[in-house]
């Protein structure tokens, strides 16, 4: 299991004073070896693929992640999350409370905030449409933005109004990290956070409800399945399913301890879920079950990537990594 990657994902609840001034300030540095370092978050849209990752790293691929090549960023924060809205606009979050933007598919970024004395760092970034989007990340720090992330408003995900029986209402969220947005099917869009929490948008993230939870520990991640299906994973290799938006949850068997990171949907309907250690949870029936296929390098995954020719992007403790489709049925077992 790699320290470095655990750090990664964990650390943020000691993101001190030092965390905050990583970047300030600096752009990052074009290296040789970039393809290989620590990387946290990926995203493919069309023929593009983008990973980033510590100190500033920003990585694009045009050939499905076969080779890739570093572009120049405005800072050398590590970088968590990444999303793409189409081959050209996109946005990439990360320490410093750092937001950047690029408009020509990532060949070059703006710097759009930047806020180390705020010590929270920013984990994942969403966008409905060329305007509305949020991001989120450590302590509750939810961010949202209506004109593309010229500029952004801090606001608690869940917001109590003060009542006569309560008159010290609790913001849901406010001290937890929010780790991980996606996006189902029907347009629901989930959030996967700390301490067992998980919330639910039914207005695009306009207003969230706190959904009841299977689990005490962090989740790190959630994959929407067809319809109101859901997978949610996180600590100690705990994965549920959901067939009803995560008003009921059932436990998954999946034979490993590993923390568990992203999933992935395949072109071909089958399910990838990745974590630390080189784990890979696949299933062929839709969610139902899932078969332990070790990585032999055993090398952390956090984000796994699905390509259009059906091939496999691991992003992770040693940069971004192509796994052939037949890969995945060949890895070892544990």
């Amino acid at each position: 299991m790699s320290l470095a990657l655990i750090c990664a994902f964990l650390s943020v609840a000691s993101a001190g004073r030092s965390l905050a001034q990583e970047g300030e300030g600096e752009e990052s540095l074009l290296k040789p070896l970039a393809a290989e370092s620590l990387l946290l978050d990926g995203a493919t849209v069309g023929a593009l693929t983008v990973a980033v990752g510590e100190r500033g790293h920003i990585l694009l691929s045009r050939d499905q992640g076969r080779s890739w090549g570093q572009v120049a960023a405005p800072t050398r924060a590590t970088l968590t999350g990444v999303f793409f809205l189409d081959e050209e606009l996109g946005w990439v979050v990360g320490h410093d409370a750092v937001i950047l933007r690029t408009r020509d598919g990532g060949e070059s970024w703006e710097l759009l905030r930047s806020a180390p004395e705020e010590q929270r760092p920013l984990l994942d970034v969403w966008f409905r449409d060329a305007q509305s989007g949020f991001a989120i990340g450590a302590y509750g720090f939810f961010l949202e933005t209506s004109d593309g992330g010229d500029t952004w408003t801090d606001r608690a995900i869940v917001e109590s109004e003060p009542t006569d029986d309560d008159p010290y209402a609790f913001d849901s969220g406010a001290d937890l990290h929010l780790n991980h947005v996606a996006r189902g099917d029907s347009g629901r869009l989930y959030v996967a956070a700390e301490a067992g929490t998980v919330f639910r948008s039914d207005d695009d993230g306009a207003s969230w409800i706190e959904l009841p939870s299977p689990y005490s520990g962090s989740f790190f991640g959630s994959l929407p399945l067809e319809g109101d299906s859901l997978l949610l994973f996180g600590l100690r290799g705990n994965l549920f399913r959901s067939d009803d938006a995560g008003e009921t949850w059932s436990p998954m068997e999946t034979g490993t301890q590993a923390m568990l990171t992203d999933g992935v949907r395949l072109p071909d309907g089958s399910l990838v879920i990745a974590g630390l250690a080189g784990t890979l949870l696949v299933s062929d029936d839709g969610g139902t079950s899932f078969e332990l296929v070790q990585q032999p390098d055993r090398q952390g995954v956090s984000s796994i990537l699905s390509m259009a020719d059906g091939g496999l992007v691991l992003v992770g403790e040693y940069g971004a990594n192509r796994l052939e489709p037949e890969a995945v049925g060949g890895a070892t077992s544990p």
